[in-house]
């Protein structure tokens, strides 16, 4: 700090699992604080303009919108959207339930389903709950087979690990070896031991074939530390007889000898993994490459093993910590359909490929009223030129965000939430895909201004309103409402730490120090998660207080063995052969005959300084060489008449859109890129360091009809394209 201001932020490095590493987004948090861009008071749209206004008076526009909506249409016809930075925020992640419970609408989409929700699907039905993610043991692996991620640009996803990269150059210095399976030769690529360049949406096909050779080589060993914890073993060598090394390797793209090299590599090694993230997401079978990733783990006895996948044991609780251990309800989809198409919900949400229609499709349950939080899906979901369109015929929308950015300039108000210097954080997500069981929680840099509502203030507020509590409610009354029900959660599971305590006597102990909103909340959390107090059955444990005693996070050690009390299926075993899945398995066989040699097909790419829109009004991070080009194989480029800086066409069945050709070898012919979450051209915007490099916007491209049928996800890689060029 130099006189009241941050003059730099660097990484702590006596933290007690950072060591001081931080990624581009923390290393410039100062400057996404005093962006001048940055909203710091509400947005009221009048007549077309966005003009600043008090917190009363955006409060009592949202009221008169939202309910005059309600009203007219009931509540189903109110749609919301999470966006991605709710993942990385503390209040969202207690409140957004709440608020969304009050609108009382089953209309809930997110970015989840154009990222990571075909691995939790997977998991859910393999282990129980969609929060049962097993983690790569990075630190203490010695082979790591990764699919679809590009960890040196986007950092650890679903595999929380500071300093990722060193992690796997740690790994390699100890003898191990990585191999990098990417259509491109991303970063990543460029420091393995081996990279193969695969089709773009094949990765289940090659998953399949090294478990195929496995079984077929008699390679297969679960281990005698799960074997009694797993049900399905016996039925997946008939299930995926059919997908050989050699019937695979054209559809692959990858020869049937290195795949069998790949699974006897895996088999044999002392401490191996596999890891798949977006790449492995992002497309048509999606889910079931998830899923054979832990299978493939499973059959190598890698799952629940040192070295191996593992459970994480998450300082606040979650899921696979709480309740009867080793058993539980189980995972399904489908408890709802979307109105126009009829896909199945998911984890509580519908696909947000359906959202334009689910907008624009007039009859009963059509969306009138939009709430985003948090997101920029204008960018960054498919076919954005239909939900752009479908946008314009809201009745009201309204969003929580610090931007009037490409999907804001819809709102009819904007709520900006406080800068993340001006609020408290602890990671609740990210500690549940942790490689160590950590917690670390940080405090404000700097007071909010007198007139800034917490974002938690923000949400229950929104929660009150649609309540039907009107402008005025009164967030403490929600508050407390919802602390209320989460501590008589506690007090009926007769596993809790707590079992034997009134609610009285918990609230007392939680109100004792003034606490409101989300340091309650986390407070009331981490006493009952599997390191708390227990508010005294356990005076070792910890507490927010305690928390705040550790600066520098809390270290709990490495992961551990946690089966099967981290199961929560019926069967109190790992399901390795889920119906659902197998059920899939003839559509993964028969796009064996499927793909066409001659098509070119769009895959997406990261840059570690420009991975989120939001990013792009950043002058730090996207000074320099232009970034979003489109990068295809000189090979290609010859075929269709285009140069290296020329400017091509790049059209699929919903868009095109124009972008400055990148010729490079690195990546596999017939597969060009386009990185994600530019088109910063856009009018009504207040993002100026964005809209001088604006780019294009990929999502023009991607087809809101196509995606994995088993959890919604959009398909956003391997889109068929066609390339002229014009100038």
């Amino acid at each position: 700090m130099k006189d009241g201001a941050v003059a730099r932020i660097r990484g702590d490095r006596n933290d007690v699992f950072s060591k001081g590493f931080i990624c581009p987004k923390g290393s410039t948090l100062k400057q996404l604080h005093e962006d001048p861009d940055r909203l710091r008071k509400p947005l009221v749209k009048r007549n077309g303009v966005h003009v600043e206004v008090s917190w009363d008076e955006a409060w009592q526009e949202v009221d008169r919108g939202l309910m005059g909506v309600i009203n007219n249409h009931g509540r189903g016809a109110v749609g919301a959207y999470l966006g991605n930075p709710n993942a990385h925020n503390l209040a969202p992640l207690i409140y957004n339930r709440v608020w969304l419970q009050a609108l009382g609408t089953k209309q809930r989409f997110s970015a989840s389903s154009v990222d990571q929700i075909p691995k939790q699907v997977s998991s859910g039905y393999m282990f129980g709950t969609p929060a049962s993610i097993a983690i790569p043991d990075l630190d203490r692996t010695q082979y790591i087979l990764m699919l679809g991620a590009n960890p040196y640009d986007s950092n650890g996803s679903l595999c929380t690990a500071p300093d990722f990269p060193g992690r796997l150059e740690a790994m390699r210095e100890r003898g191990g070896k990585l191999v990098v399976v990417d259509p491109r030769k991303s970063k990543t690529a460029e420091h393995c031991d081996e990279w193969l360049a695969i089709r773009p949406g094949a990765d289940a096909l090659f998953l399949a074939a090294i478990a195929n050779t496995i079984f077929e080589e008699g390679l297969a060993n679960v281990g005698d530390h799960i074997r009694p914890h797993v049900a399905g073993l016996d039925v997946l060598p008939a299930a995926l007889k059919q997908f050989t090394a050699t019937a695979v390797e054209k559809s692959v793209g990858i020869d049937a000898e290195t795949i069998k090299r790949i699974a006897r590599e895996i088999a044999a090694a002392d401490k191996a993994l596999v890891y798949g993230r977006i790449g492995t997401c992002t497309v048509s079978f999606g889910t079931t490459a998830s899923w054979l990733v832990d299978v493939v783990n499973t059959i190598t006895g890698n799952l629940d093993r040192e070295g191996g996948v593992m459970f994480t044991m998450p300082a606040a609780g979650g899921p696979t910590t709480r309740g009867q251990k080793g058993t539980g309800k189980g995972f399904s989809i489908g408890r709802g359909h979307s109105r126009v198409r009829k896909f199945p919900e998911a984890l509580g949400e519908y696909p947000v490929s359906v959202l334009a229609e689910e907008i624009a499709t007039p009859g009963e349950g059509q969306i009138k009223a939009l709430i985003t939080a948090g997101g920029n899906p204008v960018l960054s979901t498919p076919n954005t030129l239909a939900l752009e369109e479908s946008m314009k015929s809201l009745e009201f929308m309204v969003s929580v965000d610090i931007y009037l950015n490409e999907t804001t300039r819809y709102a009819d108000v904007i709520l900006p939430s406080p800068s993340q210097l001006e609020r408290s954080h602890f990671d609740l997500v990210f500690t549940g895909f942790s490689v160590r069981n950590v917690a670390n929680y940080s405090e404000p840099v700097f007071e909010r201004a007198a007139d800034q509502p917490d974002e938690w203030e923000i949400l229950l507020k929104l929660a009150g309103i649609a309540q039907g509590m009107g402008a005025n409610a009164d967030v403490s009354v929600v508050d407390d409402f919802t602390l209320d029900a989460f501590i008589g959660s506690i007090t009926k599971d007769s596993t809790s730490p707590t079992n034997g305590l009134t609610a009285e006597q918990i609230r007392e102990q939680l109100d004792a120090d003034g606490a409101r909103g989300t340091e309650r909340m986390l407070d009331l959390m981490l006493r009952t998660g599997p390191y708390g107090d227990g508010f005294g059955a356990n005076p070792s444990g910890i507490s927010l207080a305690h928390m705040k005693k550790h600066p520098h996070g809390i270290d709990f050690g490495p992961l551990e063995p946690r089966l099967p009390e981290a199961l929560r299926t019926p069967s109190g075993k790992v399901e390795l052969a889920p119906e659902p899945l197998l059920a899939d398995l003839p559509r993964l066989a028969k796009s064996m005959n499927e793909f066409n040699d001659n098509q070119l097909v769009l895959v997406g790419r990261r840059h570690l300084r420009s991975n989120n829109s939001w990013m792009h009004n950043i002058e730090v991070l996207v000074k320099g060489k232009e970034r979003c080009t489109l990068q295809m194989h000189p090979n290609d480029a010859q075929r269709v008449g285009v140069k290296e800086g020329s400017v091509a066409r790049i059209a699929s069945r919903v868009g095109a859109v124009d972008a400055v050709v990148e010729l490079t070898s690195d990546i596999r012919e017939r597969v060009v890129s386009l990185p994600h979450g530019w088109g910063h051209d856009m009018s009504g915007t207040r993002m100026n360091v964005a809209a001088k490099r604006a780019g294009v916007n990929s999502n023009v491209l991607t087809d809101e009809n196509e995606m994995d049928p088993l959890s919604g996800n959009s398909v956003m890689n391997g889109i068929p394209v066609t390339i002229t060029a014009i100038g």
